[in-house]
């Protein structure tokens, strides 16, 4: 079976009048439709870019990243963004926010907002629709921004260290509640994180990328039992995938043109 995603020897580098930065070297992976896979990385890697080139908001400079077997060239319809700050309109209520989507892609208001409030009771925060954002936890807010992402049900699901500046009790409580969303939908989930032990809770595989300029030095298949838990990262076995991704890391950083193998 063809992957839903297709990354080919993907090249980016940004230039800023006599200075460039080369982001990403040569970088390849294929992604299973409904599969979960985390790319873990140092700073400045180039692990946001890399999602940025994948739903066609910035153009890779050279190799090319095939979506359904068609070659990427300009924003997707069918995927969904989450960044690390909610970024919701102050000025809209909940439900307002997570309807953006909607009306700037011209859809029908009266059938998404039915999915819309759908959505936010299914993160518990049906009692909140018409409460303004400021309202909100950091860990409601961010919440919000999965619905929003997630209310035109697109295929894709892009998230750039979504739950960073969250509490640790929080960001696990969000962790499992996204296992649970992804269990029930069963998109496509590309999720950046600095976090080895969330990488390894959430997902089939992990791709481990070298400092900038990023290469991809790994991609680790995790096989542990699903449905996931808190209490299983706390097990050896969990504990083993760690240790391999830390060293991984490691290695890459002391030699960024070392290609690794899982």
């Amino acid at each position: 079976m063809a992957p839903l995603i297709a990354v080919e020897e993907v090249d980016k580098t940004f230039e800023s009048g006599a200075h460039s930065v080369r982001a990403l070297d040569r970088v390849s992976f294929d992604i299973e439709k409904g599969s979960f896979v985390s790319v873990v990385g140092p700073s400045g890697c180039g692990k946001s870019t890399l999602l940025k080139i994948i739903s066609g908001l910035v153009p890779a400079g050279q190799g090319t990243v095939r979506v359904d077997g068609r070659p990427v060239d300009g924003p997707l319809a069918n995927v969904g963004m989450v960044f690390q700050a909610p970024v919701l309109l102050k000025w809209r209520t909940v439900a307002g926010n997570v309807m953006l989507p909607v009306e700037f892609a011209g859809l029908d208001l009266a059938e998404y907002a039915n999915k819309a409030r759908s959505l936010l009771a299914l993160v518990g925060l049906e009692d909140f629709e018409d409460e303004a954002p400021y309202r909100l936890s950091g860990g409601m807010q961010q919440r919000v921004s999965l619905c929003r992402a997630l209310v035109t049900d697109p295929k894709i699901l892009l998230m750039d260290e979504p739950f960073g500046a969250l509490d640790a009790m929080t960001r696990e409580d969000l962790d499992i509640e996204l296992l649970r969303i992804w269990g029930e939908k069963k998109m496509t989930v590309v999720f950046v994180t600095h976090n080895i032990q969330e990488a390894v809770l959430l997902s089939d595989a992990i791709i481990v990328m070298s400092p900038r300029p990023g290469r991809v030095v790994a991609r680790l298949p995790i096989s542990l039992e699903r449905p996931r838990t808190i209490e299983m990262t706390s097990g050896v076995e969990f504990g083993r995938y760690a240790l391999q991704i830390r060293a991984m890391l490691g290695r890459a950083a002391a030699n960024p043109d070392l290609k690794l193998s899982a």
